[in-house]
């Protein structure tokens, strides 16, 4: 059984320019409304070229993805598999770059901060309930691949692994990176 985690292409929508806190609220929904731009690299569509189950989350960059690497049907597109929503502030007028946003709320989600999003507690539970599914669907259809996203598919890993999984720590974090996760049938 084989289980492929991959993250996405690169987004169509970038995340540039200074912005205000008030503001991060429309930059996420831009940003998990985007699909992507360019192509797979050919090494990532080779490796991916046996898997027999394709799974996406429900975010467009996901499903375009799963697209673009030649697949023509998506198997399961759910929101079970979308990336953690990163936290973001209701209002206030302090700008900075956005990249400097993203680290700052992201650092701040590890320490508890969730408003407008979804805690760090309910994302490594989630990614659990990924990983059992993924496990499941590689039972009935022993190649699986999931177009994912960088921090949902860490965690998934990590609770693949814990379950007895064979493969790396973590998978790829950049845009069509991977990791391979194997298992005997038992």
């Amino acid at each position: 059984m084989r289980i492929t985690l991959l993250r996405h292409g690169k987004p169509a929508y970038e995340l540039k320019g200074n912005v205000r806190a008030r503001d991060l609220g429309e930059i996420a929904r831009l940003y998990d409304s985007s699909g992507i731009v360019g192509s797979p690299p050919s090494q990532t569509i080779a490796a991916v070229k046996r898997d027999s189950l394709v799974v996406c989350s429900h975010l467009e960059r996901s499903v375009e993805s799963a697209k673009a690497l030649g697949f023509t049907e998506i198997h399961l597109s759910d929101a079970l598999f979308c990336e953690a929503a990163i936290p973001y502030f209701g209002g206030g007028s302090i700008t900075l770059p956005i990249r400097i946003w993203v680290v700052i709320l992201r650092i701040m989600w590890l320490f508890g901060f969730s408003r407008n999003g979804e805690s760090f507690a309910s994302t490594k539970k989630r990614a659990t309930e990924a990983a059992s599914r993924l496990a499941v669907l590689s039972t009935e259809h022993q190649d699986v691949l999931l177009v994912g996203h960088g921090f949902i598919n860490h965690f998934i890993a990590k609770a693949l692994l814990k379950n007895g999984w064979s493969g790396p720590s973590t998978p790829s974090k950049q845009f069509w990176g991977f990791g391979i996760y194997e298992r005997s049938a038992t």
